[in-house]
């Protein structure tokens, strides 16, 4: 697929990484860009088309998609964190993870599938998270989310794949957002190179962007034992906060 002149939907567009594909997709030739948001009035990128989207809300879902007839690009960005363990931590919380970071972006996917098969088939990609991977304390609500996204795209791709559509997964550890504002600089891919990463990955027709060495080295160690995969992640984690401490 070609990002030039095509035509792009993306969600949580107001600020972050979502800002930042809506700018580089401009930049890279896009001859539309519709840039969704809850509240649309807080999108202020210049050159963007603006639709109101909570991907919580099916009618809203339907709305946006009924707006866009002519996308051939979904960029699904949207997505929360709220610091949740699954034992101990609130249920709804819970259920707040996985309708926004995986069962909103499906019910996207499901509405405009259509379109982009009228379209030519075109792409999809799910931004997803070296957490579908792994757990972290006060993060389990994101991880399951995560990994629920992650195996919801693998399967997307094999139901879109007869209409032609492109189902790319994109795995990041941090990115320079508000989100992971607490760490330094230095242990952070810059939104803008994580999207030229993702159109990147789409033009070249890949299934899969990891976008960064640390989401590169965890997807290495799923082959391990669970034991040995804890321990790995130990490890890095450890050399993580020890990078972080010397930079202060």
């Amino acid at each position: 697929m070609d990002i030039n002149n095509s035509v792009a939907l993306v969600t949580g567009a107001n600020r972050g990484l979502g800002r930042a594909f809506a700018q580089r997709l401009l930049e890279r030739g896009a001859r539309k860009v519709y840039a969704t948001a809850r509240r649309p009035e807080t999108v202020d990128l210049p050159g963007v088309e603006v639709l109101a989207l909570d991907v919580t809300d099916p009618a809203s879902v339907r709305a946006a998609a009924a707006a866009a007839p002519d996308v051939s690009l979904l960029v699904n960005n949207a997505g929360i964190a709220t610091g949740t363990d699954l034992v101990t931590g609130s249920l709804d919380a819970v259920r707040l993870e996985l309708e926004t970071n995986t069962l909103g972006p499906l019910a996207l996917i499901r509405e405009l599938a259509p379109t982009l098969a009228r379209n030519g088939g075109g792409a999809i990609v799910n931004v997803l998270s070296a957490m579908s991977w792994f757990g972290s304390s006060g993060a389990h609500a994101y991880h399951l989310s995560k990994g629920a996204g992650w195996a919801m795209t693998n399967s997307v791709r094999l139901e879109l794949a007869g209409q032609g559509t492109l189902v790319t997964a994109v795995h990041l550890g941090l990115a320079d957002t508000d989100m992971a504002a607490g760490w330094p600089a230095d242990l952070k891919i810059a939104p803008s190179d994580l999207a030229d990463a993702v159109f990147d990955g789409v033009e070249a027709g890949s299934a899969e962007v990891l976008a960064d060495r640390w989401s590169r080295d965890v997807k290495t160690w799923l082959s391990l034992t669970p034991e040995d995969f804890n321990a790995a992640m130990n490890r890095a984690m450890a050399g993580l906060t020890t990078a972080s401490r010397e930079s202060r």
